[in-house]
């Protein structure tokens, strides 16, 4: 154990921020961090919006689901899949890049690229004492969230990363096991280690909102993720990515 990974395991997500916002050199260290992630063959495939307007993160918290914690947070950074500025490359360079720009892995490319830059900025607000708290419900609306922060073709917003001082920090939600997310060597093909594993984390998850809520809560998490996939939610995201120039090949 050292710091590093103590930071990384003692992760929960904040939703009650204090009014008090990051400082300049804070918003520059934690993208410089983020910017020192890895990157799929030094593409570099996304970029960070940062959001100090108290208005625009209302508007976002809004379209979010009306989340609060993102209009009182001390800082929001959107990040996004970001391929237009190789577009440009290409025109630089006098080079056709359209069709490598608009395919499916390039896109993939530029979507890995954004998370592990976001968990980087993650990691690194939190080892600064901040909380953070990631926010997909800005994809409600993208088309909103395009004309507010004046994306161009060949970029997608993604989510968002709310960073503050806690007010409250939850308890350490527990996560699946192990053994159920690590395979050694191959995926592991027996049906019914998944099932006792999952009827194990079920009761595990049963317990810790019962606790938590005083007996008012104890659903179990497969019950969650069946209820939420149950729920088309969010299905025009090809059609908006497309119109976006991007996974069009």
């Amino acid at each position: 154990m050292n710091e590093v990974i103590t930071t990384i395991l003692n992760h929960r997500s904040v939703r009650h921020f204090k009014d008090e916002p990051l400082s300049d050199e804070q918003i520059k260290t934690i993208v410089a961090s983020a910017q020192a992630a890895s990157t799929s063959s030094f593409i570099q495939a996304y970029s960070i919006i940062g959001i100090k307007d108290v208005e625009k993160k209302r508007k976002l918290a809004e379209i979010a689901g009306t989340q609060e914690y993102v209009a009182h947070s001390g800082h929001l950074l959107v990040f996004c899949a970001d391929l237009s500025r190789h577009e440009l490359i290409g025109e630089i360079e006098q080079k056709d890049v359209i069709p490598s720009i608009e395919s499916t892995e390039k896109f993939m490319v530029a979507l890995i690229d954004a998370a592990l830059a976001a968990q980087n900025a993650a990691i690194a607000a939190e080892s600064m004492g901040l909380g953070i708290c990631y926010i997909g419900g800005i994809r409600n609306k993208l088309e909103e969230v395009k004309e507010l922060l004046k994306t161009p073709a060949r970029v997608i917003p993604l989510f968002g990363l709310t960073i503050g001082y806690p007010e409250k920090i939850n308890d350490k939600k527990p996560r699946l096991p192990l053994e159920h997310i690590y395979h050694e060597e191959e995926y592991e093909q027996d049906k019914e280690v998944y099932l006792r594993q999952l009827q194990e984390y079920d009761k595990e998850i049963s317990s810790y909102y019962e606790e938590r809520t005083a007996g008012k809560r104890k659903d179990r998490w497969t019950e969650q993720m069946a209820a939420m996939l149950e729920k088309q939610t969010r299905m025009y995201m090809k059609d908006f990515v497309q119109k976006n120039k991007m996974n069009m090949r």
